[in-house]
């Protein structure tokens, strides 16, 4: 082994959240804060709780009274904090604590999943606005609004299968969200919530009528009299009648 991977080995490796690395600006971070942080992480990484500033400083490029300062800012940002910790029989020992910094990603990435799933039912709500008006072809009114948003937002109905409704709608020639409400509120009774689910229970109904259908066709057969069947020219007296 030569001396370089002897010391890869010997260093460690130090390990950053990626969400991190991607969001740190968002979090209020400048980026000599971020360098400062990955120095640190490193040290902790192999065991070091609270490196020295003279060698922070050395790593990055600034003086020891810059990293002071930067520290402190980073203190006022609750980007992280310094813990005295005192066991018994030892000396206080400081170290530096990036809980605040983890707790602000953590906000953040929630924050922006319910940004984008906000951003995606609003989307949703114009496009089947869009849709109704288009397949009714007029307006919708303000209370045909508030109902198909309360579809959304106290029903929890997916678009799809607002849209699925829709589709029934416009093949019963009925066009009324009354009618399409009557639908859904069927399809949620018999807690069909996918769009697989609904197929399924469409083919088993055509599948159930055309079964009746037949069995109905077949009875009446069966329920006509016997005509007895006569060659044009014959005696009726060789048939004489029943």
């Amino acid at each position: 082994m030569d001396s370089f991977a002897a010391d890869l080995l010997k260093t460690g490796n130090t390990t950053v959240a990626t969400l991190l690395v991607q969001h740190y600006r968002e979090l209020g971070m400048s980026n000599t804060e971020f360098l400062i942080y990955l120095q640190i992480k490193s040290y902790t990484d192999r065991g070091v709780s609270f490196p020295q500033t003279d060698t922070i400083a050395k790593a990055i490029g600034l003086s020891n009274n810059q990293i002071f300062q930067e520290l402190h800012t980073m203190i006022a940002k609750h980007l992280m904090q310094i813990n005295t910790v005192q066991k018994p029989g030892q000396l206080a020992r400081d170290s530096y604590d990036f809980t605040q910094l983890y707790e602000k990603l953590a906000q953040f990435v929630k924050t922006a999943k319910t940004e984008a799933v906000t951003e995606e039912t609003d989307n949703a709500r114009e496009t089947i606005f869009n849709q109704i008006e288009q397949e009714f072809g007029r307006p919708l009114s303000p209370i045909e609004l508030e109902t198909i948003s309360q579809w959304l937002d106290e029903d929890h109905y997916q678009p799809e299968i607002i849209r699925l409704a829709l589709r029934e709608t416009v093949l019963s020639q009925a066009f009324s969200l009354k009618y399409m409400d009557r639908i859904l509120l069927t399809w949620q009774k018999k807690h069909l919530t996918t769009p697989e689910q609904i197929q399924k229970d469409r083919n088993q109904r055509q599948q159930s009528q055309a079964d009746h259908s037949q069995a109905v066709k077949k009875k009446k057969t069966n329920d006509l009299p016997d005509i007895p069947m006569f060659k044009i020219g014959e005696d009726s007296q060789q048939h004489p009648s029943k």
